[in-house]
């Protein structure tokens, strides 16, 4: 399911126009949306039954450059994560 596809279903489910369902879909998920803008403040979004988004610290380690086969020093950095609720996992699992 891609964006536009999510839009609609979410704008058949809940009444919505699409444009309003597009407005709502934005609002959560672009990099200035809900979501991106608390897990840069360093918090988390927790959604009962669905699952949690979180920033996690990666450690720096070293790669190889897969043209070279030199290794290559890689920073660390903060990534993002989402860890799956009970919810979710039973209703893909029933």
């Amino acid at each position: 399911m891609n964006k536009v596809e999510l839009i609609e279903s979410l704008a058949s489910r809940t009444n919505l126009s699409k444009a309003d369902a597009g407005r709502a879909v934005d609002a959560l998920f672009t990099a200035d949306g809900v979501i991106a803008t608390e897990l840069s403040g360093g918090g988390r979004v927790q959604i009962t039954g669905f699952g949690t988004f979180q920033v996690r610290d990666r450690a720096a380690r070293t790669g190889r450059d897969p043209r070279t086969g030199q290794p290559i020093a890689i920073k660390a950095a903060k990534v993002p994560s989402f860890k799956a609720g009970q919810g979710l996992k039973d209703a893909l699992n029933p």
